[in-house]
């Protein structure tokens, strides 16, 4: 990625304009939007760097896969939604870091609950702070708790 996320964003934007790509120029402006709410936000006296606008970019994603599955169950009414739906969340994915495969996290989820001292379903929260610490973000943390939960249950 190039210099800052933010700086990024801004020639993302005015190439979409000059492209006449309105479906990108609108997204790019909620993104914008939504740091803008960030930066705005009482108590917040921190500086806007590129953690920080991944992490906009990562909820606004979540609230769109959200917002599909409910778009979905809406059935023939949702439809026209579903596209646009997923052109952001496709969008969003382009900027975020990509998160470890399956096959990845099984191993990871096999090794943490190897190292707990019993195997407890209860311990799924330590097993998924442990993959959290170790690779961040890059979690899928419903499917890291399924994971665990399956592990611990053969223990």
């Amino acid at each position: 990625m190039s210099t800052n996320l933010e700086a990024q964003l801004r020639e993302q934007l005015t190439a979409a304009i000059k492209a006449k790509d309105l479906q990108t120029a609108n997204l790019i402006r909620m993104i914008n939007t939504k740091i803008m709410e960030r930066r705005t936000a009482k108590g917040f006296s921190g500086t806007v760097d590129d953690p920080l606008v991944l992490d906009v970019i990562s909820a606004y994603k979540k609230s769109m896969e959200k917002a599909r599955g409910e778009y979905v169950a809406a059935g023939d009414r949702g439809k026209e939604q579903l596209a646009e739906i997923d052109f952001e969340v496709a969008w969003c994915n382009k900027l975020l870091p990509q998160g470890i495969s399956e096959d990845e996290l099984r191993a990871a989820v096999v090794k943490a609950v190897a190292e707990l001292p019993t195997k407890d379903p209860k311990q799924a929260g330590r097993v998924i702070g442990a993959l959290k610490k170790q690779f961040g973000d890059r979690v899928d943390a419903q499917l890291a708790k399924k994971l665990a939960e399956e592990e611990l249950a053969k223990g």
